[in-house]
């Protein structure tokens, strides 16, 4: 797989001098990076799954600050953990989180290597490598999206991917060639930080790649039309939510600790589970992406009746929670802005729903 200009073992030294040297000047401060410890580079690399980073910082030091280490976290409560990590969205990692943190607490001492890592519900992989290698430097390398990217265009892989898993296991063995032994975690920070930084998807900044040199990409003029992926199949979907309001209370649904999406965190609910139908114009539409479904959601806001109230008193699953109450509510952050965008054009009822 690799190219020519990539594949002589003599090569690889060069390459690494060059990434780690351009990782000294231009690495991104960030919390985890000034102060390194397993337990924050497990609490990092679990925040950052499908999150931007700039969207974790903030969450990462409050959550540090209230839980700086695993026993403290192990005696955490789920409803606070949840609560705490409300808005950062793909709620199984904090639920995951949680269970690790109280299973390494049991322990002597944490495991050290990314197989032990992944022994943990959770940590697949990527996040096992990335924990290894950053706090305990074992020269394993991390294959995320970026680093994906970088040896695509580095090696001049041109063969359609059929999607990002089996790209990941595609690039591995070349990945662990390429990190260097001496200063793993290093090495997999700063191709991670090529690739969302430098080696960026579209347009690929060239010009100041330490790796250009070697890139076969850069040499054949294509890197911003790879890695190269099969197209998938997008959907769309409508739903209908119901925005109740009882004096300064909200009526919330809090997913069991079962369900399938969002067990443990409080949503809107949808219409048709308050056994109510749309009727008139919906306070509020937005639209958004899960995966490969676009959503239209329709908020309709709704003047609850006297039946409605003593029906909705049997569901164990329902909740009046007060508006001064939100903030702290294990709500995704989806539904937290779309509360407060109601809220703040005084959260009033435009017309009643169909029974």
């Amino acid at each position: 797989m690799p190219s020519a200009q990539t594949s002589r073992p003599d090569r690889v030294p060069a390459m690494r001098k060059a990434l780690l040297a351009w990782f000294a000047r231009h690495r991104r401060p960030m919390p985890w990076r000034e102060e390194v410890s397993a337990y924050r580079t497990v609490v990092s690399e679990l925040m950052c799954q499908q999150t931007q980073i700039a969207t974790v910082i903030p969450y990462f030091e409050r959550w540090t600050a209230r839980w700086p280490d695993f026993p403290q976290l192990a005696r955490a409560e789920e409803a606070e953990v949840m609560a705490l990590w409300a808005g950062l969205g793909y709620y199984s990692r904090a639920r995951n989180l949680l269970a690790l943190a109280r299973q390494v607490a049991a322990l002597p001492h944490p495991p050290r290597t990314a197989a032990e890592w992944r022994e943990f519900k959770g940590v697949g992989p990527y996040t096992a490598a990335a924990i290894a290698s950053i706090a305990f430097a074992e020269p394993v390398a991390v294959v995320d999206g970026n680093v994906v990217r970088v040896l695509a265009r580095l090696d001049g892989m041109r063969a359609k991917l059929r999607d990002a898993s089996s790209a990941a296991k595609l690039f591995t063995g070349r990945a662990d060639e390429l990190v260097d032994p001496k200063s793993p975690g290093d090495f997999n920070q700063a191709m991670m930080e090529l690739g969302a930084t430098v080696c960026r998807k579209g347009v690929p900044d060239c010009g100041r790649c330490p790796l250009a040199a070697w890139c076969d990409a850069k040499a054949q003029g294509d890197a911003a039309t790879l890695p190269r992926f099969v197209s998938k199949e997008r959907k769309e979907a409508d739903v209908d939510r119901a925005l109740v309001r009882r004096d300064d209370q909200i009526l919330l649904r809090r997913n069991p600790p079962g369900a399938r999406r969002l067990a443990g965190m409080a949503e809107i609910p949808v219409l048709s589970s308050l056994g109510l139908e749309p009727d008139g114009e919906p306070a509020l539409v937005r639209r958004r992406t899960i995966g490969t479904v676009t959503y239209e959601e329709k908020l309709f806001a709704v003047a609850p009746k006297a039946a409605d109230l003593r029906k909705w008193a049997k569901d164990a699953e329902l909740e009046w929670v007060g508006t001064a109450d939100l903030d702290g509510a294990a709500l995704s952050g989806p539904h937290r802005r779309w509360l407060g965008e109601w809220l703040s054009r005084g959260g009033r009822t435009t017309r009643g729903t169909r029974p």
